[in-house]
Formats: C-alpha cells, sequence, structure tokens
C-alpha cells in the first residue's frame, strides 16, 4: 500500500523531499508520509485533498524557481517574530463583523486571530476576507501576535482565503490558523501555498507561522506527525467542541466540564496534544469556553490547562482575557523564586563544584534548574521583572 500511495502521488514525494531536506526514508520524509496517508481509510474528501497536494507540490518547482536555482528558498528563521511571544489569552474575533473588528486592538490579548471559519456564515465568506484585510492593515494592533484562521481543507474555501489574505494584508499578519487538521501533510500542503504567497507578495519568505488545531479523532492519532510538519508550526490548539462531535460525545456545549463524569473527560487528549507540541518546541493553546457569562467557571478549567502546562487559552469574549493573563502568568513570588533557584544552583555548580545543593528546606539539582527556567521564560515573555533580591 505504502508503494501505490508513492507511485500514485510522485511529485507529492518529491516535493516532501524538497521540504524537509532529508532522505526518502527520514521520519519526516516521504515514506514516512505515505505510510501514514496508507494507514488511514480513504475517502472521496481524502482523495481530494491528496490532489490538491500532489498539485501544489507540481506547480511548486515553477514559482519556488525565481531566484534561478531550481529550488526552494532556503529559510534558517521561519516567522521569527511571534514564534515565541505569549499567548496566555487567544481572542477571537469574527471577520464579517466590521463591529468586533474595531474593538479588538482594545482588548488586552497576548494573540487576537480573525475568524474566517465557523462564526461565519457560508454566504459572508468571501467578503469577510476584505474586512479581514482591511482590519489587519488599517488597525493599531500593538505587539501582539496577529493571525487569521483560515477555513480547512475539506472546505472549498481554504485556497483563497490564504491566497486572498496573506496576499493583501502586507508583512504585519504574523500567522494563520489552519482548522480540523487531520494529517501532517494538510500542514505540508499549507506551507506550500504560504511559500508560493509570500514570494508573489513580496513577503520574506518564511514570514508567515501555522498554527494547527486537533479536532476530530483522526487528528488526535496523527497529532504527533502534525507537530512535527513544519517548521512554520508555532502552536498546536485543542478544539473541544468540534472534537466532541467527532468522537460521539452525548454532550451539546463543547469546552466545558461534565459533570456526571468521574473524572476529566480530555485528560488523555490535554495530555496527548501537550507532549506532542512540547516534543517538537512549539506552544499549545486550549481552545473556546462557550458559557461566557460564568467567569468563575471558565478562571477553574483555565486553571486546569494551565497545571498540565499549557501556555494558553482562547477568549471568546472580552472579559475572558483578564482571567486569562492572571490564570497562565507566573505569579510574583513565584517567579522570584525560580531567579533564586537559578542564582543557587549556578553558585553549586560553578563555585563550589555541586550537582545539587539545599535551597531553604528544598534540595535542588539540574531538573530544579530546568524547572525554574520555564517559570522565568513564562514570567517574562507575560512582562514580569525581577524584584530585590532576598534570600530564599
Amino acid at each position: 500500500m505504502t508503494a501505490n500511495v508513492i507511485e500514485r502521488y510522485p511529485e507529492l514525494s518529491l516535493a516532501m523531499d524538497r521540504h524537509v531536506n532529508g532522505s526518502a526514508d527520514s521520519c519526516y520524509g516521504p515514506r514516512a508520509l505515505a505510510r501514514h496517508v496508507a494507514a488511514a481509510p480513504v475517502t472521496p474528501s481524502e482523495h481530494l485533498v491528496a490532489e490538491a497536494r500532489a498539485l501544489l507540490a507540481a506547480i511548486g518547482a515553477e514559482t519556488a524557481a525565481a531566484d534561478g536555482s531550481g529550488r526552494r528558498p532556503t529559510i534558517d528563521v521561519m516567522s521569527e517574530r511571534s514564534r515565541n511571544l505569549p499567548r496566555r489569552s487567544c481572542l477571537s474575533v469574527p471577520g464579517s463583523s466590521p463591529r468586533f473588528l474595531e474593538k479588538a486592538p482594545s482588548v488586552l490579548a497576548d494573540m487576537t486571530f480573525i475568524d474566517l471559519e465557523d462564526s461565519v456564515a457560508p454566504l459572508e465568506k468571501q467578503s469577510a476576507r476584505e474586512k479581514a484585510i482591511d482590519a489587519i492593515r488599517d488597525l493599531s494592533w500593538d505587539d501582539r501576535v496577529l493571525c487569521v484562521r483560515v477555513n480547512g481543507w475539506a472546505t472549498r474555501w481554504t485556497y483563497g482565503d490564504v491566497i486572498e489574505v496573506v496576499g493583501g494584508s502586507g508583512d504585519r499578519l504574523d500567522e494563520v490558523m489552519l482548522p480540523k487538521t487531520q494529517s501532517a501533510a494538510e500542514v505540508i500542503a499549507l506551507d506550500l501555498l504560504l511559500t508560493q504567497v509570500e514570494l508573489n507578495s513580496g513577503l520574506p519568505a518564511g514570514h508567515i507561522g501555522i498554527e494547527a488545531q486537533i479536532e476530530t479523532a483522526r487528528g488526535l492519532i496523527n497529532v504527533e506527525e502534525i507537530c512535527a510538519a513544519s517548521r512554520r508550526l508555532e502552536a498546536i490548539v485543542f478544539g473541544p467542541a468540534d472534537f466532541s462531535a467527532s468522537i460521539e460525545m452525548p454532550v451539546l456545549t463543547g469546552g466545558v466540564q461534565i459533570g456526571q463524569y468521574p473524572g476529566d473527560h480530555f485528560h488523555y487528549v490535554f495530555s496527548k496534544i501537550l507532549v506532542a507540541g512540547r516534543a517538537n518546541g512549539i506552544q499549545v493553546i486550549d481552545g473556546p469556553f462557550l458559557k461566557i457569562r460564568e467567569p468563575e467557571l471558565f478562571r477553574d478549567y483555565c486553571r486546569r490547562a494551565h497545571i498540565l502546562g499549557y501556555d494558553g487559552k482562547w477568549a471568546l469574549h472580552p472579559d475572558q482575557v483578564a482571567i486569562l493573563n492572571e490564570v497562565f502568568s507566573p505569579t510574583q513570588e513565584q517567579f522570584d523564586r525560580a531567579w533564586a533557584i537559578l542564582d543557587a544552583y549556578k553558585e553549586a555548580t560553578e563555585r563550589q563544584g555541586k550537582g545539587a545543593v539545599m535551597f531553604g528546606e528544598e534540595m535542588i539539582d539540574e531538573a530544579s534548574r530546568k524547572m525554574a527556567i520555564k517559570f522565568v521564560s513564562r514570567g517574562e515573555r507575560g512582562g514580569l521583572k525581577r524584584s530585590e533580591q532576598r534570600e530564599p
């Protein structure tokens, strides 16, 4: 079956070789991707996606050879500006609503994404693109991460969303979010398309990052490959509502706790997505909480994701943003203590020649240093500064 897939889509195989600059048998090479495709049941929609990938690969050689070399551009740093910015609060804004778009820059979210997918009615899809472009170009977005969520590959709007919005928004747009991502090949297809759009619109190669959403059973099965699919990936996002529908969970409201279940019904899902993201060095984000008028329930749900190690969560309403920024930031006390641990460990290892040392009532070692670095990094991304140094 693997040989059949490679044989049927030779252009895709070659494009993947060029994409990863590795061998055909590498863990990110075409045969690994082909094994992934071969293992999945093939539906008509997947046939269409496969044909689209092959077409993108075939025409990619022409546009990517603009420098005369016949090779795709070499990209050393992908989406450098936004990759390490905080995403404690990720505000969703409907792309079809001028009123909400105009208000969005005044909401102090770490990241704002203009939605062209679920919050936009089918008849408004194309007109929303122009509204999104105008908002990106004309409004003042400070230094937050700015993203647009396009429609997924199973729809007829994806390529138009990418070509029109990315090509028309200038260099202020940081990312494209791909919903309902089911395979690594879908991320690669978006990467190839973005490369062409950047080339034709005068953007630097690799300027646009990607966030991928896990919203289906198939996407969860393939999340490790998805997180490793492209150097453009900056974050992996869990979409609880569509995921609940995908696995036929008997609920009508996604993204909230189910009181009848003895535990956290999404714990496995959260952990699997988190590990895949961390293994590939990208941020991990929880999706929306739909009961926007219940702030304490929202805060409790935020703590759940934060304790596991998630970087942030979506906000569907401006009132949710302040809660997110609070919950997903270290306290000043935690931030200062993390710095003190780093100082004590440096003193022990560099001046005393010790691998472990007492810090107050606690023994600290290399593992303690790694945990402290994470607290410092998150605190600095959230704007914290070290207080006056004190003894532990």
